[in-house]
This record gives C-alpha cells, structure tokens and sequence, in this order.
C-alpha cells in the first residue's frame, strides 16, 4: 500500500502527512467555527460553510498534486515572470482596489464576482525571485553592488508596495527575506547597516503614527497598537472573546463542535480559530498543531542540508518559514502576544486567494524534496556502479 501511495504521492512522506493532519483538522474546526453562522444565515444548512471549505480544501490539494510534479528548477525560470506580474497587480490593487475596513487589499475578478489578494502571489514570487537571486551570485556573494543590492531592491519594492494595505504581511515578507539573506552569506554588516535603517525608519513611523490624529489605515493601526498596551476590553473585543475561549479550554479538552466562544469572537474561522481550536481541544490540541508546522519547517531544514544545489534549499527553507512564521503570528493574536493583525492560520483558516498561496508554497516544497531524493538516488546509482566497474586490486 505505502509502496503504491508512493508511486504516486512523491517527495517528502512526512510532509504530506502533514498536509493531511492539518487538513483533516481544517475540516473539524472550520465545521465548528461556522456552524451557528450558517444556521443563520443559510437557512439552517449548518454545513453550508464546511462544504465550501471543504471544497476548497480538495482545490488546494489538487494544486499541491500537479505543482509537486513540476520538477523545481522551472520555478527558477517562472520567478521572474511571477514578480513581473504581481509588483504591477500590488500597485493597480493599491490604487483601484477593492476596500475592506480601510485597506484596498482585494481585486475582484470580473464576471465571476470573486476578489483575490495580489500580496499572496507577490510574497510567493519574491521568495522564489530572492531564492533564485541568491544561488546565481553566490560566487560574488559578499560584494554590495553584485549581490546585495540585487536581492534587496525587489524585497524594498514588493514590501512597500503590500505595506500600506497590509503592514503585517510586509513586516513578515520582510523579516523572512532578511533571514534568507543570511542563509544565503550575505554580509553580515550590509544586513545590520540596512538593519539598522530600517529599525530607526520603523522607530519614527510609530512616532508619528502614536502622535499625529491620522485616519484611514494608519488610524486603524494606531487603534490596534493603543488597544494592545492599554488592554482595554471594550477596544479589544476580539482578544477578551479569544481569552474566555481560551480559558474554557484548559490544559486537557476534548469536546469538538461545543464551543460556545464563536457565537462571540468575530472572525472565529479565520483570524481567531486558534483560540477555538483551544477552547475545544485544550493545550493539548493546541501543542499538536504546533508542532505540525513546526515539523514543517524542521523538515525543510532537512532538505537544505541534503541538497547539493543551493537554490531548492533557498526555496525549501524561505517558503517553509513563510508558512511557519504565519501561523506563529496567527496564533500569538489569538492569545494576545502581538497586536491584531489579520493573519490566517495556513491551511487551517477559512480562506481562498491565502488558501491557494499556501498551497502553491507546499507544492513547490515538495516538488524540491522529491527533486533532492531523485537526485541523491542517482548520485549513491553511481557510486554504486562506479565502485563496481573498479577493477580487483590483487597485489
């Protein structure tokens, strides 16, 4: 059986169970997430939402199917038309957007009525854009104008492009494309000095955001920084809605569907499910989840030290902590760590264009994983058959 999944299945196993795990886990909370919403709104059908879910959910594997088919060195190729596409789509978005809560994140597809957020492809073209960068200056890799520059210009480009619509994503991209960076030898004082830039420029923006009476985005900003300080609970309804949740969890639970906290916590489904995933599965629950993508990362960590070539291993470890680093900002919303942000938990959260972006992520992993495999085996072929081909030595 293992034998036959494999056959068809390739790459990384663990990884896939993975997919799988946090799939099946999708199902279950989202359906306990929505049910009360759907009852209300879709004529008693409390699996109305679920089904959509679901749905999506078989999309995104599909994807993960046919993406980790395609053999990785094509990403390479397809980065550039990938950044080519999104810097252009982030300014149109920027400026002709569709507006949720102050932010013109959206672009609605014509004639079919549904919207996509174009920071979604952007963050997984640069990665591969970074990653592809990387490996070709390696040579030349600690000289500013040959290297550095060249990575750093699409990463300033991309991120302030998706800052002011969605400062969390940018400050995410960014801090993944530094850390990259480093992975890929780039000086450690060009990385401080722009550092350093950065931190006094981030320093000056709070400032003025903290002191100036500003609205639109920026006030929003404000308000969810001043909430988290001064832990108010009238400003803060969504924190003290997830800490009842959270709460009510305790160490040990297993009561799945009998949440009672998302009749209360907006968004429940997406940017606070981690708090219902606690509240119904206790700690416990909460560890398992953690540890899922946390084993993700570990994983490509793995395939870094395995592959011979340096721009899988940049792919592998840059989309992993991607997706890693995401869900840890999810759920230090959920349990108030940092401010709101917004974030979905990948894969977990209800959710289209964020869904579709991880999907493609995961593919690629293990289009990389299967690709170092097929690459190792043929490497120790012919070792093999070189040693054979060795003939006896009989003095």
């Amino acid at each position: 059986m293992n034998s036959k999944l494999a056959k068809y299945f390739k790459g990384d196993a663990v990884i896939w169970a993975v997919i799988v795990l946090l799939s099946i886990f999708s199902l279950l909370i989202v359906y306990s997430a929505t049910g009360s919403l759907a009852y209300k709104y879709q004529g008693g059908n409390t699996y109305y939402y679920m089904v959509n879910h679901a749905t999506r959910l078989l999309v995104g594997i599909i994807i993960i199917y046919v993406v980790h088919l395609i053999p990785y060195k094509y990403f390479s190729r397809l980065s550039q038309l990938f950044l080519m596409l999104s810097i252009p789509l982030l300014v149109f978005t920027l400026f002709f957007g569709t507006s949720l809560n102050q932010a013109a994140r959206w672009l609605t597809v014509p004639g079919l009525g549904f919207t996509i957020q174009p920071s979604d492809l952007a963050k997984l073209a640069l990665i591969l854009y970074l990653a592809r960068t990387l490996s070709q200056k390696q040579e030349k890799i600690e000289d500013y104008r040959e290297s550095f520059l060249p990575a750093l210009v699409p990463v300033v480009v991309v991120c302030a492009l998706i800052m002011p619509a969605n400062l969390s994503t940018a400050m995410l991209l960014f801090l993944v494309s530094m850390i990259m960076m480093f992975i890929g030898r780039i000086r450690l004082k060009h990385l401080f000095s722009f550092g350093g830039i950065m931190i006094a420029f981030l320093a000056i923006f709070i400032t003025v955001i903290m002191t100036k009476d500003l609205g639109g985005r920026v006030g929003t900003w404000k308000h969810r920084i001043e909430s988290f300080i001064s832990g108010d609970k009238e400003d803060n309804y969504q924190v003290s809605q997830a800490k009842i949740a959270i709460v009510r969890g305790g160490p040990i639970q297993l009561r799945p569907g009998k949440s009672i906290q998302r009749n209360f916590i907006p968004h429940p489904y997406s940017d606070f499910i981690f708090a219902i995933i606690i509240e119904e599965y206790g700690l416990l629950g909460a560890i398992m989840i953690i540890a899922l993508y946390m084993y993700l990362l570990f994983r490509a960590a793995i395939m870094v030290r395995k592959s011979s070539r340096t721009f899988p291993a940049f792919v592998a470890i840059g989309l992993a902590m991607l997706i890693t680093f995401q869900a840890m900002i999810n759920m230090a919303v959920a349990v108030n760590l940092v401010p709101v942000t917004g974030q979905p938990l990948p894969i977990i959260s209800w959710g289209g264009s964020s869904m579709l972006s991880t999907c493609i992520s995961l593919g690629i992993i293990l289009s990389v994983s299967r690709g170092i495999k097929e690459q190792n085996d043929m490497n120790t072929e012919n070792n093999h058959t070189s040693n054979e081909a060795k003939p006896e030595n009989n003095n």
